[in-house]
């Protein structure tokens, strides 16, 4: 009976831990992706300083 309640007792706290995973696995993704569009983000602005845009040319 002892083995049993021990079995029961791990099963309960691996099924409550599984939605801690989810969400920790869930962050991490999160982070990778912000991460990962940071060099994308900074190489628009680089090309926006270097190239701006000139507005008056276009109305001629």
């Amino acid at each position: 009976m002892n083995k049993r309640l021990k079995l029961l007792s791990v099963v309960l706290v691996s099924l409550g831990l599984t939605a801690c995973l989810g969400t920790v696995v869930g962050t991490a993704v999160d982070v990778t992706l912000e991460v990962a569009k940071v060099p994308f983000k900074v190489a628009g602005a680089v090309v926006d300083v270097a190239m701006p845009e000139d507005d008056d040319e276009d109305e001629d």
